[in-house]
């Protein structure tokens, strides 16, 4: 058994549809793992909003938008006049549901639930569609098997238990559909596990039940060993291994989620990234095998903000990084890079919601210094130390661009370079020559 996830993009149209039911019935016995069609997701966070701010003729204008959209849909996707009535009815009685919101108080319960509709009615018009074509599906609501537990994080255990009983129920199905994102928390109502949680739904459901490889299908060819929009000539990476996988989704390679991974990863379920513009293209294959000496891409983040710390209090003190570190868990503020010296301390933040708190405790400490507009530039692949001379190969790339940070070391898979943005285009176009030219 397999699960394939398929986003908005890939069911974003009524032949996108098509082509998904197309890809998904050439094996049979797979678990198969939708989004919401492209859009949706943002119009019923608007929708949401609306209610939120006590504006229900906006709300229901927005609604009514988008049951607009979908009534047109039916037409294009189904053939029998029996589906299409059917589909009709079902759209009828979820945009229903959506308006019954203007006649309630509005608090975070309901706008889950609202955030949860765009996944119950893709799945539900596929399911429906591949009826219509004679293929026995059975569709499997998510709210029957995802639940969180009290600390808010999937509850494994019951998961996998569920699940093994819904498809010993319903063994007589050749091809198995459920939502990606929405979830029960613990006390039973409609949550969900984040925005971009679907590839987190494919890779809970393939650790669950075991699968034989969990498939992410976007409209991307895999991950590529260097951003394409700055590099020309970039290419594919066919393997990773999931700790190089992981380093690039934190630093940029927008594909997957870095959720999505760890699941995947403990019960050792591999995972392809495949291309559903490009169904015969072998995408990337990431499991816990390490090619080694390989260096496999470049990434980067940008909007990075570098703050220094110097003071003479550090040097031959105990205490100083945690009084440091300690400022940014009080403002909830999240590091990025970090590199020390005798009296002083390096870092990168990417969010400068709290900034200005941040910096007036700092400068209790030492005299502080602020860099704008950075990137941190990411090189992934079998960075360990005893792989002599590969730090100097990365080095010697650079040699001219200037550098703010360097950060080796805290991983097998990653060194980091801090640099102005103003400069990545002229740095990753430099380390791809030197690295995989």
């Amino acid at each position: 058994m397999k699960v394939l996830k398929f986003g908005g993009t890939s069911v974003g149209t009524p032949q996108r549809m098509k082509d998904v039911s197309a890809l998904i019935t050439k094996e049979k016995k797979n678990v198969v793992v939708l989004s919401a069609m492209s859009g949706t997701t943002n119009a019923l966070v608007e929708i949401a909003d609306y209610f939120k701010k006590g504006n229900p003729e906006g709300a229901n204008i927005t609604i009514n938008q988008l049951r607009n959209k979908y009534t047109a849909y039916v037409g294009e996707l189904y053939t029998s006049g029996t589906y299409r009535q059917r589909m009709a009815d079902f759209l009828d009685n979820e945009f229903t549901y959506l308006h019954s919101f203007s006649s309630i108080e509005f608090d975070e319960v309901a706008e889950k639930a609202i955030l949860a509709r765009g996944e119950i009615i893709s799945t539900t018009m596929v399911t429906a569609y591949l009826r219509e074509q004679g293929v026995k599906v059975h569709l499997i609501p998510a709210l029957d098997f995802m639940r969180l537990s009290e600390n808010g994080e999937p509850d494994q255990p019951y998961i996998r238990k569920a699940l093994e009983g819904i498809l010993e129920e319903n063994a007589e199905a050749d091809l198995y559909i459920t939502q990606g994102f929405i979830a029960k928390n613990a006390r039973g109502e409609t949550d969900n596990l984040q925005r971009g949680g679907s590839d987190y739904t494919a890779s809970l459901i393939g650790a669950a039940l075991r699968a034989e490889e969990i498939q992410i299908w976007t409209d991307i060819d895999g991950m590529h060993n260097n951003d394409p929009r700055f590099v020309e000539g970039t290419k594919p990476v066919r393997h990773l291994n999931f700790e190089e996988a992981a380093e690039l989704a934190y630093f940029g390679a927008k594909i997957l989620h870095p959720t999505c991974i760890q699941p995947a990863r403990y019960a050792g379920v591999p995972v392809r990234l495949l291309n559903t513009m490009d169904p015969t293209a072998p995408g990337t294959i990431i499991d816990n095998q390490l090619i080694p000496n390989a260096i496999k891409a470049v990434a980067a983040k940008d909007n990075i903000t570098a703050i220094k710390i110097v003071s003479s209090r550090m040097l031959l003190a105990t205490g100083f990084l945690h009084m440091v570190f300690e400022i940014f868990e009080k403002y909830q503020t999240s590091i990025d890079m970090v590199t020390t010296s005798e009296v002083g301390v390096s870092l990168t933040i990417d969010n400068r919601d709290r900034l200005v708190p941040i910096l007036d405790e700092l400068k209790k400490y030492g005299t502080v210094v602020v860099d704008d507009d950075m990137c941190i530039i990411c090189v992934v692949g079998d960075l360990r130390w005893e792989n002599v001379g590969y730090e100097s190969r990365i080095t010697d790339a650079l040699c001219g661009i200037p550098v703010r940070m360097i950060s080796f070391g805290g991983s097998d898979h990653n060194i980091s370079f801090l640099v102005r943005q103003a400069d990545k285009k002229a740095a990753l176009q430099a380390l791809s020559a030197h690295l995989f030219n």
